[in-house]
């Protein structure tokens, strides 16, 4: 029987044709902080020593086809959330939502996220 190796998870690798700006976005959107810039790469983190953080790093092709991974996001207002997202320049996704308790969302480059509603029992 192999014993598992720890594994500690460091960060996400996002893709973007604009990695500062797209990095930027997502930090304020989530409130992190930019822990590493450069003219083509940004990594952000919950705090500078939290982990994992999203690292954005460029790319030549753009965005094809719908996200293999996405992020789900539980907002205490999912409205409010929404809105506020919104504002910052994301966008409603071309889905279906209706009786669903998700909004699902596009950043600035066209990668999905979904907003949650309240946790159902």
């Amino acid at each position: 029987m192999l014993t598992p190796m720890a594994l500690e998870w460091e960060q996400i690798i996002v893709d973007s044709s604009d990695p500062v700006a797209l990095g930027r976005w997502w930090a304020e959107a989530l409130g992190w902080v930019v822990v590493d810039e450069t003219e083509e790469i940004i990594e952000i983190r919950p705090a500078p020593d939290q982990m994992p953080g999203l690292l954005f790093v460029p790319v030549p092709e753009g965005k094809t086809s719908k996200n293999r991974l996405h992020p789900d996001f539980r907002p205490d207002d999912q409205k409010a959330e929404v809105a506020r997202l919104l504002s910052l320049g994301a966008r409603h996704a071309d889905t279906v939502q209706d009786e669903q308790h998700w909004v699902t969302l596009l950043d600035p480059e066209g990668n999905e996220f979904c907003v949650l509603g309240e946790r159902r029992s």
